[in-house]
């Protein structure tokens, strides 16, 4: 297996994980806090979708879905059209609210977008620096990889809160 059908099949994960944490809940679900500070199952679904499109689309040239097209506009949150969702405060945390299919239809439109994206690629794209603020610099490789470990461990935390809202009856 190659390096570029290896990124393929990690990246293609993360939608998947992500529509089994999101699908079929109500608002009240997606915007519940397991505790006051704690983030929701709408900001890590918003947030995994927001860091994976600015960073691949940073890395490779391209203007991010989010803007492009239109998926800003449609969840008209009241955070700059750059926000991703890091360094955002408990408060933040809580405007995000949004249904299981807007959320869902972004998450997908990044993957289509990344995939697409993954597919254009070649090794020496994957050594080429994206990031010389490092040490050592970043190779896209190397953020890609990063890129998708966050995605999936956002995923993962919203599968886990959906979980015990699950158990606990408030889901």
């Amino acid at each position: 297996m190659d390096a570029r059908t290896l990124l393929e099949d990690l990246f293609g994960r993360i939608g998947p994980t992500a529509t089994r944490a999101v699908d079929g809940l109500g608002e009240d679900a997606l915007t519940a806090r397991l505790d006051p500070r704690a983030n929701t199952i709408a900001w890590l679904a918003w947030h995994l979708a927001r860091g994976q499109d600015a960073q691949v689309a940073a890395a490779v040239g391209r203007e991010q879905v989010w803007t492009r097209d239109g998926w800003a506009r449609r969840f008209d949150l009241p955070f700059d059209d750059g926000a991703t969702g890091y360094g955002q405060s408990a408060a933040d945390v809580g405007r995000v609210r949004a249904s299981d299919d807007l959320l869902l239809g972004y998450v997908h439109a990044v993957q289509v977008e990344s995939q697409d994206v993954l597919a254009a690629l070649t090794d020496d794209d994957l050594d080429r620096v994206v990031d010389e603020a490092w040490d050592p610099p970043v190779t896209l490789g190397v953020r890609l990889v990063s890129v998708a470990v966050d995605s999936l461990q956002h995923a993962g935390q919203a599968a886990f809160v959906r979980g015990v809202l699950e158990r606990t009856g408030r889901a």
